[in-house]
């Protein structure tokens, strides 16, 4: 296991202890680049990207990389997210790769190679991944994720509108036939850490937004699960989501709620940003989950 042999879900539970819940978003879209005075480009992006790595430090324990933004720049693009990558990691950071990877078979295990293998160029700590062509699908990544002390965050139910139709559909044959895409993810996320050894929360979590009704998504949050699952919740803050309605909003779920969130940290700008930071990581921890 990476991090001198401990498990991401006890890591996970240690930046909770140390820092909270807040997880700082490194989206360096054009306009915030333009706002922070950098140019629209692959030096712009690191810039902004290590900034942010060094206002996070010592204020949250968690930054999450948005990989399209850097992508766009190709290989230089790439490079740049690299060093903030291990910038973030150097400075003892949980780094999320927002990557949400999916595919099958070897394409699927490369993708999790690439994030998740310790010593790799662009090694996070955990990263997205898509599961909707079952979750059956990432079951290398799974292994992989477990064996090498990494986690994964599969998407069951996300804020956007356009998703909504295919997460609420019903599956129709298999041991998951009735429930809906989401809750049959969520299901199958949760009977794969029930198998593993235990740890504070499992090495598998979910993507939630934090604007949903998720009993709307046949998701009962009320039933606890055997295995704290961490939840990565997009959707407070600039989306609207409060973070004194987390319990409310996932149940039982809610003790492993990460709180996302980006463009209302990064609007503050590079002199305001560490601030902004320390001032809503301050508020997150506040409530009670």
């Amino acid at each position: 296991m990476s991090r001198g042999g401990v498990a991401f879900g006890d890591r996970l539970a240690e930046v909770f202890d140390a820092h909270g819940r807040l997880c700082v978003g490194i989206d360096p879209h054009a306009h915030l680049l333009e706002s922070w005075g950098l140019t629209d480009s692959a030096a712009g992006v690191r810039e902004f990207g290590l900034a942010v790595v060094e206002a996070a430090v010592g204020r949250a324990g968690i930054v999450k990389p948005q990989v399209a933004f850097f992508e766009r720049y190709g290989s230089a693009g790439y490079a740049a997210l690299e060093d903030v990558l291990a910038a973030a990691r150097e400075a003892g950071l949980l780094v999320i790769a927002d990557a949400k990877r999916g595919d099958i078979g070897t394409s699927v295990a490369a993708y999790a190679e690439a994030w998740l293998t310790p010593g790799a160029p662009l090694e996070a700590d955990a990263m997205t991944i898509s599961a909707f062509q079952g979750v059956g699908s990432i079951a290398e990544p799974m292994r992989l994720a477990e064996d090498a002390g990494k986690g994964l965050f599969v998407l069951a139910a996300t804020s956007n509108p356009e998703a909504e139709g295919i997460q609420k559909a019903v599956v129709e044959s298999g041991p998951r036939a009735g429930s809906t895409v989401a809750r049959a993810i969520i299901d199958d996320v949760t009977s794969f850490n029930q198998a593993q050894p235990a740890h504070a929360f499992g090495t598998v979590g979910l993507v939630l937004g934090a604007t949903l009704d998720l009993g709307s998504y046949g998701i009962d949050t009320a039933t606890a699960s055997v295995v704290a699952t961490p939840v990565l919740a997009p959707g407070f803050g600039h989306q609207g989501a409060r973070v004194q309605d987390a319990a409310r909003l996932f149940g039982s779920l809610a003790g492993g709620v990460i709180v996302s969130e980006s463009r209302g940290l990064l609007k503050a700008g590079p002199r305001a940003i560490a601030d902004a930071i320390e001032r809503r990581a301050a508020e997150v921890r506040s409530v009670d989950v």
